[in-house]
């Protein structure tokens, strides 16, 4: 049987779904991109914010019709909607067979099964585990990345409990994969031809903690560089507030560790900060990123903010501006503030209009272009490791072939490109070169091989 596997959301779900393949193609399923041809649909839904709910719900939908008509056997939901919404999606969508909770994806195999055996439309069966389940790791998985990248997921769920936040309803307290799992999980990627690897969940810095009592985030990063096959090791989600000098320093001492980290910082006001719950005000972000570049001069720092929190004033808005214009972040992403069910910041006061949340994140996306323009043209003249991507043109006597391939400095599917021209040689995708910069487009930068 033909499975069409739908996965939204974050690079966390990303896994959670590649694990779930992983099971379904031991069972002997195979897959498809083709609605047509597909016999049964899964979707792994996200919900973190209103966009993406919308985006889940209608997935949802289009597929309940192909359920109804009888073009499909079995329609499963996985992921952070099935487990918010369980008796909204059944009341109103009864054409989802079943719905697995965020701690029962290893019952997909057991859900797809029943359905079709059952045969039988509006019978619907649920698996919601304990949310709290320790999550564990190297499983066999299904690679959905093209192969040259992949995600390890090393916790899962969050204690922050920021008010904006439904992830810890959502998705439980904090909890550690144990790091002989994520090693073999590595391995595994490896051997596949992962040559980078990109450590995720929801707070990577505080990996460890709840197993071991500690922050294990740099012994780990030390074992994942003893394995062969890796370039590149890259962090994503670093709270400001975790991020500790023994950290820093694994970073700055292991070669296969990018010089690049993802601080999610959402304001420069420390009183919307603190009415954010977050654990750090705007002098700590000022010292943290000074210290950084002290550290390791080379690094690149992104981060994201949240525009229009409730009660967010203009003169909040401002200092946000002057954090972001102060620390010229290479690389910035901004949201407006989702007004989310059952968190605090949704029934807080002052809540502001979109049409003040959109122009203030047009403001801040402004500026920040002007800041990675400037940072881009900054570049030339430097000579930075790449990896290949794919090739543009084909060689040509005088010009050579031309390729595009991404920094250290550039996270997949997130950041820019650099355009390699008039190489004399051949590349595949997944080579890694050195690209002296010549030039910029905006965001994207122009280089040559460095031979």
């Amino acid at each position: 049987m033909k499975i069409l596997f739908v996965s939204l959301g974050c690079d966390k779900n990303r896994v959670d779904t590649e694990v779930m393949l992983g099971m379904l193609s031991g069972r002997g399923y195979s897959f498809t991109d083709d609605e047509e041809e597909a016999e049964a649909a899964v979707v792994n839904t996200c919900c973190f914010i209103n966009d993406a709910k919308e985006e889940s719900i209608n997935t949802i939908l289009e597929l309940s019709e192909r359920r109804k008509s009888g073009q499909l056997k079995a329609l499963i939901v996985t992921g952070c909607l099935g487990q918010r919404y369980q008796e909204e999606i059944q009341k109103e969508i009864p054409e989802v067979d079943e719905i697995l909770g965020i701690s029962s994806t290893d019952k997909i195999i057991t859900a797809l099964d029943e359905t079709i055996e059952r045969n039988k439309l509006f019978s619907h069966k649920n698996y919601f585990d304990d949310l709290n389940k320790k999550p564990v790791g190297g499983l066999k998985r299904v690679i959905t990345t093209g192969g040259l990248y992949n995600y390890l997921k090393i916790a899962e769920g969050c204690d922050k409990h920021c008010s904006y936040c439904i992830i810890p309803k959502v998705r439980g307290s904090y909890r550690s994969v144990p790091m002989e799992q994520l090693i073999a999980d590595a391995k595994n990627l490896a051997a596949a031809g992962v040559t980078e690897l990109l450590l995720v969940a929801q707070e990577t810095t505080l990996y460890g903690t709840d197993l071991y009592g500690e922050k294990k985030l740099p012994e780990l990063l030390h074992k994942l560089c003893e394995i062969e096959g890796f370039r590149w090791i890259r962090i994503l989600y670093c709270y400001p507030e975790e991020i500790t000098e023994e950290i820093i320093q694994a970073i700055k001492s292991e070669p296969k560790v990018c010089h690049y980290l993802d601080i999610p910082i959402q304001s420069g006001s420390d009183r919307i900060l603190k009415k954010m719950g977050r654990r750090t005000n705007n002098a700590e972000i000022r010292a943290l990123v000074k210290h950084l570049r002290e550290e390791i001069p080379d690094i690149c720092l992104r981060t994201t903010l949240i525009s229009g929190f409730p009660g967010e004033t203009a003169e909040d808005h401002n200092e946000t501006m002057a954090l972001v214009r102060d620390l010229r972040f290479d690389r910035l992403g901004v949201f407006t503030y989702s007004q989310e069910e059952d968190t605090p910041a949704a029934v807080m006061p002052d809540q502001v209009s979109e049409r003040v949340k959109n122009t203030r994140r047009n403001k801040l996306m402004r500026l920040q272009q002007e800041i990675a323009f400037d940072n881009a043209k900054a570049m030339v003249g430097k000579v930075v490791d790449a990896v290949i991507e794919g090739r543009i043109t084909d060689a040509d006597d005088d010009e050579g072939f031309s390729y595009v391939a991404r920094t250290y400095k550039d996270a997949p599917d997130i950041d820019g490109y650099v355009f390699v021209t008039g190489v004399k040689r051949e590349l595949i995708t997944g080579d890694y070169i050195k690209v002296r910069i010549t030039g910029s487009n905006e965001y994207d930068l122009i280089g040559e091989e460095e031979t």
